[in-house]
């Protein structure tokens, strides 16, 4: 009988760590994070920018895969990993931003929702029968207390940023972000240096591949160099 390899048990286990400290089941999520295509957030004065790559597949309807998702006027997510798991979640935080809105009379807080949605991402994490969602997030909006962009991992941890990066070719697209971010650029220079860092990240990309989003107060917009479009309700 050949010896059980080490881990193995812990392997299977979301609930139970294993002796050097570690859930492997979450740290699989976060390496299916790593796999899936590039998503960039910028924090400016007045916006969020949100990127990403849109991937064409042949004979595919594109707006049936989506990359950023606008929950409510004022915030929008841009995703690695899972789509199934990134569509979950977007329905959570649509359905919570809502009944912020009846309840209160206001709109929800970017902070608040994205703690809300990391609730739900903890939770999973600590009861046997499921799975940690395999999907990370970009949540970026603007509220009261200004602009906001938030990183979201499997594990249910928040990390707010000025510049991020999450999927596979992060690595490579923040070290553009730590070189050249500025925290007075303009709409325009963002998206500049969000597509850097995107062609960066992504080898052999083109500019109409990138898709960026910037949520200001008065809504989402799309941003292309000199161009701006409405963005439709996701």
């Amino acid at each position: 009988m050949q010896p059980m390899p080490p881990n193995m048990g812990y392997d299977r286990a979301i609930v139970i760590f294993s002796p050097d400290g570690r859930l492997l089941q979450v740290e699989y999520a976060r390496q299916m994070v790593k796999n899936g295509s590039t998503a960039i957030g910028i924090s400016l004065p007045n916006a969020v920018l949100l990127g990403a790559v849109k991937i064409r597949m042949p004979l595919a309807v594109a707006e049936s895969y989506k990359k950023i998702y606008k929950i409510d006027d004022h915030i929008g997510f841009a995703w690695a990993g899972s789509l199934a798991d990134a569509r979950e979640l977007v329905d959570i935080a649509r359905i919570k931003s809502q009944v912020n809105q009846i309840t209160f009379g206001e709109k929800i807080s970017v902070a608040s929702l994205t703690k809300h949605i990391c609730d739900r991402k903890h939770m999973v994490t600590q009861y046997a029968g499921v799975r940690p969602y395999g999907v990370g997030l970009l949540i970026g909006g603007v509220n009261k207390s200004g602009t906001h962009l938030f990183e979201t991992d499997p594990s249910g941890t928040i990390i707010e940023w000025k510049a991020q990066a999450i999927g596979r070719g992060a690595d490579k697209a923040k070290k553009v972000l730590n070189q050249n971010y500025k925290s007075n650029m303009s709409i325009e220079e963002g998206a500049k240096l969000l597509l850097k860092a995107m062609k960066t990240g992504e080898k052999g990309i083109k500019a109409e591949n990138v898709e960026i989003i910037a949520v200001k107060k008065g809504g989402m917009s799309k941003v292309s160099l000199g161009k701006k479009q409405r963005l439709n309700n996701a």
